[in-house]
């Protein structure tokens, strides 16, 4: 039957019933922007092998590397095991864990869980707005609409890549530098645990302020690891054993002139270079030495030549 013939002998009520629901169904499909996140990135270079040789600090003064595509697996498994246990068996938003959370703040006449999900965590991330009982149920809508367009990685690396840790650092990449001084790939279960709990709190436990706290929430995440058989017992004993960072690292000044120059050309953008790290290391140390040897002659200048013969 033609659709318009058959719209056309629909009751009035049956008209704006179809014509609501569709309005409804069309809003859903476009409610979510086509780029989620509108934030300026810092600037990284790194050498032939993806090693960080520096960085240049976020516009707005925060130390935020660009977006990743993938998560390394132990902060995979440190997320959700304390964030959203069953993320990747729900569709943006967990009924019994909202249901739960409205209870237990109704019950405590004030908010002592939020039930979100790390989908709609991603999306408060995004939004940025006041937390409210309407822009909640903004969230679980754009969360349900995400789930549609982004993979459950996609979405993983959105909130692991946007997620504060304290301060001013944001983001795995450089919180994992900033705090343990090597890339998020090379982090140990006691610092993935570290960096899964800071984000829930951020302002309340941090390396200089409530490090007691930070400390109990990072064993007692271990401790779900190992009942939940994720680590093994000589695992978890190591990682319990580790001590928190006392303070924030430097990122790495490697190159500093080609990062300088990247800041220039490429700002908040992620950059490989063709250098190879050790080798740049080695010859910044011999400049070093010899500039030191050299100005005893009152000689200020020194260039280095390298050349490669196969």
């Amino acid at each position: 039957m033609n659709p318009i013939k058959f719209f056309k002998r629909l009751s009035v009520t049956k008209k704006v019933m179809t014509i609501s629901i569709t309005l409804l169904i069309i809003g859903y499909i476009f409610c979510l922007p086509r780029q989620l996140f509108h934030v300026p990135y810092s600037t990284v270079v790194t050498d032939r092998n993806e090693e960080l040789l520096g960085a240049r600090i976020a516009s707005d003064g925060q130390w935020r590397f660009p977006p990743r595509k993938t998560t390394p697996e132990k902060i995979k498994q440190c997320l959700i095991t304390f964030e959203d246990k069953h993320f990747y068996h729900h569709w943006g938003v967990n009924p019994l864990a909202t249901g739960r959370a409205l209870y237990q703040n109704l019950k405590n006449k004030r908010v002592v869980s939020g039930g979100s999900t790390l989908t709609m965590q991603t999306i408060r991330l995004a939004r940025n707005k006041p937390r409210t009982l309407g822009e909640k149920v903004v969230e679980m809508i754009w969360a349900t609409r995400l789930e549609f367009r982004a993979s459950k990685e996609e979405i993983l690396s959105m909130y692991v890549s946007h997620a504060p840790f304290g301060g001013n650092v944001v983001g795995l990449d450089a919180a994992a530098w900033r705090y343990f001084g090597h890339s998020a790939e090379d982090l140990s279960w006691a610092e993935s645990a570290v960096l899964a709990v800071l984000p829930n709190a951020p302002a309340m436990i941090h390396l200089s302020k409530g490090r007691k706290t930070l400390l109990s929430k990072r064993n007692r995440l271990l401790k779900q690891l190992l009942e939940e058989e994720i680590i093994d017992a000589s695992t978890y004993e190591l990682a319990v054993s580790e001590p928190l960072p006392d303070e924030p690292h430097p990122l790495p000044q490697i190159a500093p002139h080609l990062v300088s120059r990247f800041y220039q050309e490429r700002n908040g953008l992620y950059t490989r270079s063709t250098i190879d790290r050790g080798i740049q290391t080695h010859i910044e140390s011999l400049a070093e030495r010899w500039s030191n040897e050299f100005n005893r002659s009152d000689i200020r200048n020194l260039a280095i030549l390298v050349i490669d013969i196969p």
